[in-house]
């Protein structure tokens, strides 16, 4: 089992910086990949950017390209997502999640953060 557990969202101007992170415990060892996702009002959950572990390769959402950088602390268990360039439609509530399995494979999520953006 892993838990994770995010944080650092809030109201925000459009053109401005905010910073999430998502620190995961229990089964660390065994995180194939961390990502970020986020589901906006009315629509389905879409996947944002994530970052496979041990590689630190990152992929990223063409939404996002270029705005928001993931990353993370191994010492921490720790991954951020830095999100410059906000615009409203980056308004949302971010889902941190955890894969042990290639693909990657989901199963562990976070309950939310939310993100507002005005504009």
């Amino acid at each position: 089992q892993v838990q994770v557990v995010e944080s650092g969202g809030g109201l925000v101007q459009a053109g401005g910086s905010l910073r999430l992170s998502c620190a995961a415990s229990g089964r660390t060892a065994s995180k194939y990949a961390m990502g970020w996702f986020r589901q906006a009002p009315g629509k389905e959950r879409e996947f944002v950017a994530h970052i496979i572990w041990n590689s630190g390769n990152t992929y990223y959402a063409d939404s996002v390209k270029g705005r928001f950088t993931i990353s993370r602390d191994n010492a921490k268990n720790t991954v951020y997502l830095q999100m410059n360039s906000l615009k409203p439609e980056d308004t949302a509530i971010y889902y941190c999640a955890a894969a042990l399995r290639r693909g990657p494979q989901y199963e562990y999520w976070g309950q939310g953060t939310q993100v507002t953006v005005s504009s």
